[in-house]
């Protein structure tokens, strides 16, 4: 593998590995926000908002306390896994998770909101159990807003510096990816390295968005017909 193209290929595995898990953790948050009446979910919408407005290195300053082995949470991880949640991919991958929760909780909520309840009323009504009903009838109509949560999720994880530069550091094959790869080699003036990995990403997260884009303009016209 080229040495150039490496910090790609670790991008692209922490991009869909934090995609996969969070469409399935983010399931049961976003299911609650979009039906429950409580009083705290106001307040539960913004600590999960917070990424988008936290500066990254703010955010990533906090996970690096909470990672260290000796906080509780980093502690915790060093005597079940023998390694430590900083400067590692399991930092990057549990960081990044926590970064991209609200590109993913907010098309779900949308996508839930939008399908009301009475479709899981009339499934209850048939007999079918809470998760039946959700993964026979929910799922299947909220599958627009699980693309859409998909597409936001990955090519967000492809873009970040601060966070996974303050978790992981610049580890060859560990923790450098994409990002933190252009900004070294700007530093060291290899500006044709640096337009090679831009051009890459800049390439990868058009043509992700694009197609989002265009499935959606697909459907708008089908659903016009």
């Amino acid at each position: 593998m080229s040495a150039d193209l490496a910090p790609l290929w670790l991008t692209l595995r922490l991009a869909a590995l934090v995609t996969a898990l969070l469409l399935v953790l983010a399931t049961p948050l976003a299911w609650w926000l979009a039906r429950s009446r409580s009083r705290i979910v106001p307040v539960v919408e913004a600590v999960t908002a917070l990424p988008l407005v936290l500066p990254p290195t703010v955010l990533g300053f906090y996970l690096l306390l909470a990672f260290n082995p000796g906080a509780a949470l980093g502690a915790a991880w060093l005597s079940l896994s023998g390694t430590t949640l900083t400067f590692s991919f399991a930092g990057l991958v549990l960081a990044s998770l926590i970064y991209s929760l609200p590109f993913t909780v907010q098309p779900l909520q949308a996508a839930f909101t939008l399908l009301g309840r009475a479709p899981m009323e009339t499934a209850a009504s048939l007999g079918a159990r809470p998760l039946d009903a959700f993964l026979t009838v929910a799922l299947p109509l909220s599958l627009r807003g699980y693309l859409t949560a998909a597409v936001l999720t990955f090519a967000h994880t492809l873009g970040e510096f601060g966070v996974v530069l303050m978790v992981g550091g610049n580890i060859p094959g560990q923790t450098r990816v994409i990002s933190i790869a252009i900004y070294e080699k700007v530093e060291t003036l290899d500006y044709g390295g640096a337009h090679l990995l831009a051009g890459l990403l800049l390439a990868l997260s058009f043509a992700i968005l694009l197609a989002l884009y265009l499935l959606n303009a697909k459907d708008r016209r089908g659903g016009g017909r």
